[in-house]
This record gives C-alpha cells, sequence and structure tokens, in this order.
C-alpha cells in the first residue's frame, strides 16, 4: 500500500497518536510529506515545501518534555501569511522574490501551541479573482476556487490535516464548497490578521480548513484559548432554519436542485424548519452585495497602494480595474457606505437572538471550469460584510459528484453554535 492510499490522519487523530506514544512529530511529518510528493505534481497546491524547517520543528518537539495543544500537527499556510524565513508573495510577481523575516502573530501562537508548519500554500494574485495554478483535487478540470485555494486543494487531498485561508468575500468558504472540505470562517477579528497581506480591513478574516468540523474546533481552541467543541452531534443545537438570501438569483440549476432535496430532508431529520431570521433585518439585506463590491474595492485601493506605485504593470488586469474603482469612490459616497455598514452590523447585533444559526448555500454551484475563474462569492459576501461566523460543510453535489457545501451561519460571537450545527449536519448527511 502506497502513502496516498492510505486514509489521511486528521488532526486531532495526529496528536491522539503522539500523546499516546504510537506515533512520532517526525513520523507524521513525514507521511504527510510522502503524500505532498506523490500528489503534488497534479494538484499544485503549494509555494513551497517547508521540509528541512518542518522536520527540524518536529524533532525538537519530539526531544521536548512540554506536550503543547497542537504537539507535531503540521498546518499549511496561504501564502498572504509572513512566515520567517519562507517565501511572501502574495501570488503576484511583483514579490516573486521575497522572503518574510518574520512570523504573522498567528503563525507565532501556532508554533507556541506545538503546531509544525509544512509549507505555504497558493493564493490568488492579493487575495483577488485572478487564479492561481492550482487544481481541484475533488473536481478534475475544476477549479478549487479563490483566493485559498492552495489551502482548501492540500486538506482535500490529505497534504495536511489543517491549512489557514482567509476571507474577505468568499475566500474560505467557497473554495471548501469546490473542493468538499470544511471551510470555517470565525466571527470578525477572532484571529490577529498583522503580517497577513492585507486585501480590505473591514472585512479580512483569518480561518481554517480541514476534513472534519472537531478539526476545526481543536485548532481554533489551540489557537485563542477559548473552547469551541461541538459537543454531542446526536441533535441540532438549535432548530436549524433556511434563508437562501438576496444571492438566490445566482443559484445555478445543480444548487437548486440539490438545495431542494436538502430542505426536504432537513425538515425530515429535525422537523419544521422556522424562518431563521426577523423580517426587518431581511429585508435590510437586500442591497449588501453592491455594498461589499465598492467597499472591498476601495479598501483594496488604500491597501495595495505601494504595489499600484511601484510595479502598476505587474498588477492583472481585474484587479486594477478593481483599484481604479476603489480610487474613483467620491468622499460622499465613503461615508454613505461607511455609515450603512455600521448600521448594518449593529443592526445584525441588536436584532439577532446570540444563539441564531441559520442555513444558506456556501456557492452558486459546483466548481466551474478551470479556465473560467475561482466562481461567483455571491452566497458568501453578505456575511463576510456583516463579520458573522460562517462554516461550509460537504454535504452536497450535482449529479456527476463534484461538491457543493452548506453554509452554516451564525450571530457574532456565535462560533461555538456555528461548528455545533455544522457538525451535526455532517454526521446526519454524513
Amino acid at each position: 500500500m502506497t502513502e496516498t492510499d492510505k486514509k489521511p490522519r486528521s488532526a486531532l487523530e495526529t496528536r491522539k497518536a503522539i500523546a499516546e506514544g504510537k506515533l512520532t512529530a517526525v513520523a507524521a511529518t513525514e507521511e504527510l510529506l510522502d503524500r505532498v510528493a506523490a500528489l503534488e505534481p497534479d494538484v499544485e497546491a503549494w509555494v513551497h515545501i517547508n521540509t528541512k524547517g518542518a522536520l527540524d520543528a518536529a524533532a525538537q518537539l519530539d526531544r521536548s518534555t512540554d506536550k503543547a495543544p497542537l504537539h507535531g500537527v503540521a498546518f499549511g499556510v496561504k501564502d498572504l501569511f509572513a512566515v520567517k524565513d519562507l517565501p511572501w508573495r502574495c501570488g503576484s510577481p511583483i514579490w516573486k522574490d521575497r522572503t518574510a523575516s518574520f512570523d504573522a502573530p498567528v503563525i507565532a501562537l501556532l508554533r507556541q501551541a506545538g503546531g509544525i508548519v509544512l509549507g505555504k500554500t497558493e493564493t490568488t494574485e492579493f487575495a483577488g479573482y485572478k487564479p492561481s495554478r492550482t487544481r481541484n483535487p475533488a473536481a478534475p478540470g475544476r477549479t478549487p476556487g479563490g483566493s485559498s485555494s492552495g489551502s482548501a486543494a492540500a486538506v482535500a487531498c490529505g497534504m495536511v490535516p489543517l491549512a489557514f485561508g482567509t476571507q474577505t468575500s468568499g475566500s474560505i468558504i467557497r473554495p471548501a464548497s469546490f473542493c468538499g472540505v470544511v471551510g470555517f470562517k470565525p466571527s470578525f477579528d477572532t484571529l490577529e490578521t498583522s503580517g497577513i497581506a492585507p486585501l480590505s480591513r473591514s472585512l479580512d478574516t483569518v480561518g481554517l480548513f480541514a476534513r472534519d468540523v472537531p478539526d476545526i474546533a481543536f485548532a481554533m481552541e489551540a489557537l485563542t484559548g477559548t473552547s469551541l467543541q461541538p459537543g454531542d452531534a446526536s441533535t441540532p443545537p438549535v432548530p436549524l432554519g433556511v434563508f437562501r438570501s438576496a444571492a438566490w438569483p445566482y443559484a445555478e440549476p445543480a444548487l437548486v436542485t440539490a438545495w431542494e432535496s436538502f430542505e426536504e430532508r432537513l425538515a425530515s431529520l429535525q422537523g419544521p424548519v422556522p424562518s431563521p431570521l426577523p423580517d426587518d433585518f431581511t429585508a435590510a439585506l437586500d442591497p449588501v452585495l453592491d455594498l461589499h463590491v465598492r467597499l472591498m474595492a476601495l479598501e483594496a485601493a488604500e491597501a495595495l497602494a505601494h504595489e499600484s506605485a511601484i510595479a502598476p504593470e505587474l498588477l492583472s488586469e481585474g484587479l486594477a480595474q478593481q483599484l481604479a474603482d476603489g480610487r474613483a469612490t467620491s468622499a460622499g459616497q465613503r461615508r454613505e457606505d461607511r455609515q450603512h455598514l455600521n448600521r448594518l452590523r449593529a443592526m445584525a447585533f441588536n436584532s439577532l437572538a446570540p444563539d441564531a444559526v441559520w442555513l444558506t448555500p456556501s456557492s452558486c454551484g459546483p466548481a466551474p471550469a478551470f479556465e473560467a475563474g475561482t466562481g461567483n462569492p455571491a452566497f458568501n459576501r453578505t456575511w463576510s460584510l456583516l463579520g458573522l461566523p460562517c462554516c461550509s460543510v460537504p454535504i452536497l453535489s450535482d449529479a456527476e459528484g463534484r461538491p457543493m457545501g452548506v453554509q452554516v451561519v451564525g450571530a457574532m460571537g456565535n462560533d461555538q453554535g456555528v461548528l455545533a450545527a455544522a457538525h451535526w449536519l455532517m454526521q446526519a448527511f454524513a
């Protein structure tokens, strides 16, 4: 049996085996590096494999008597994050020769918790919409989504149990949907974003990919000190309602078919499907998609002002146009949009029950063809704008078996409730 024929270990399984003395951190890391060597030529998920650094870190952990929470668990790190002595290219030729001289704080926390950086994963250009080279291992010939393309793909084929991503519009939830993995975007500002190349300061959020929900909760607890364990999966934490949202007109036929069947089965499993959101709140969300586009363009133009100044010719056409749109925003529009954002976030905080959780699609359909781009983030923009926690679980598929996710969304700060609902869905729809 080759290494790729074996079922890859989860993060929790890895940690347990090391704790029980059945596995060393070095052996766990070598297993993953063997999978990378076998699979990477076809998937192209990695910018850089940190072979020596990962094995040295694992050996040091094996010599240590201090067993930190993530002891020996390897992560992929999206190439927006600064990782000391590793490439920091952000998917752009502008930074093709740059190496980071420091660790982003979240990477420092990862190391302190005993985690290992296996390498840097591919990102789209500055977390925008220009595709990376990464292929989708769950849907050959299709995009893995963006912008966290490499992280989603690397987790999907078992090259690493956990990987960091970021989301500004749909860059965690959409790739998770397309690649058939779990993607978690926590409540805004849960994980530190400094040391990570910015795109939109009001929206950028650090999150994670894994193959199951307990691994997500395990990693989040190790990084934040807050327990998010989903608990008993025999029943949903609260009655789960469905909200198709203002993005429903973008739903593709394959999603419509799968979603209607999903709603029917959900009702058969839990009983009546409640209306999850107050009417006045849902009415206020109708214009949010356009607001997100404008705000993201404005803040991207500010975040990438240096790159625009030193090498405008190296920006893709689409990104250059987005930045131009942002720079063209009038002072009045800027003020109005900022006030609208603040009102909506306040409304979300005041209108939603603290334990509110609801379900909506993760993507407009299955992964589109690789040549068609990274997919439409219409079903993600609203929740990114509001900063709400979201988790995509891979429980739907089209007629050809290409994965699609169900997105669990919750009130601000209800990250545990989101993960509990996501865990129940994974078990109930297995």
